[in-house]
């Protein structure tokens, strides 16, 4: 609403411009545009970072993988993420900054398991040596110290395979106990129908003999009747 403001009173500076003024403020209003488009395609800057000129500074704001930000602008030039408690990286949080120049990502517990691939694939896509240099492992402690890019993939990729398996012995325990449950429903179910079937036919039984009953003395008494007659 703001900007739609300030284009209203740009435009309305345009229609009082005559000859060459009406000409400079044409230009001077189109460039005020473009720079306002400019600078809301650039995004908002994350919190708790501060920003300007294309620098984004996260650095020591005690952010962990679950608490950094999502995106970033996408006029990010440099981004300063390093003196966190950083263990991975959202996958694909980098692809969208074109414009990135410098990433200061030293002084971060990286965690080299399943949830550093895409941060060991993205240094290697990278040519600043500097940079893969101070990216390195604080835990497995087998891997301590190693460079992220210097990772084995087999080492990575054991530690998701290791996490499939459990969500897969998980995923199959929960399956037989609910097959179990449903049994358990079904074999209710199955004694429950018997016993009510099994009611009925007495209660059928009872009554049929109850009129049965009814009958012989209804009989017996008019034979009574007409013997007395």
């Amino acid at each position: 609403m703001a900007y739609l403001g300030q284009i209203q009173l740009y435009l309305g500076l345009l229609s009082v411009g005559k000859g060459n003024m009406g000409v400079q403020t044409s230009c001077v209003i189109v460039s005020m545009i473009l720079s306002m488009s400019a600078v809301k395609a650039e995004g908002v800057c994350p919190s708790p970072c501060s920003c300007g000129r294309g620098v984004v500074d996260c650095s020591g704001r005690g952010l962990t993988t679950s608490s950094m930000p999502a995106s970033f602008p996408t006029g990010t030039t440099e981004l300063r993420l390093h003196g966190n408690h950083l263990t991975a990286l959202h996958s694909g949080v980098l692809d969208a900054l074109s414009s990135l120049r410098s990433v200061s990502l030293h002084g971060n517990p990286w965690s080299c398991d399943c949830g550093i691939l895409y941060l060991r694939g993205w240094l290697l896509n990278q040519k600043n040596d500097r940079l893969k240099r101070n990216v390195s492992c604080s835990s497995p402690p087998n891997l301590q110290g190693v460079l992220v890019v210097n990772l084995v993939e087999e080492d990575v990729l054991s530690s998701c395979r290791y996490w499939i398996c459990d969500l897969a012995l998980a995923s199959q325990i929960s399956l037989v106990v609910f097959i179990i449950i449903q049994a358990i429903l079904l074999a209710s179910v199955i004694f429950f129908l018997r016993r009510f079937d099994r009611m009925s036919k007495e209660a059928r039984r009872t009554t049929e003999e109850s009129i049965a009953g009814g009958d012989n003395v209804s009989g017996g008494n008019e034979y009574a009747k007409d013997r007395s007659t």
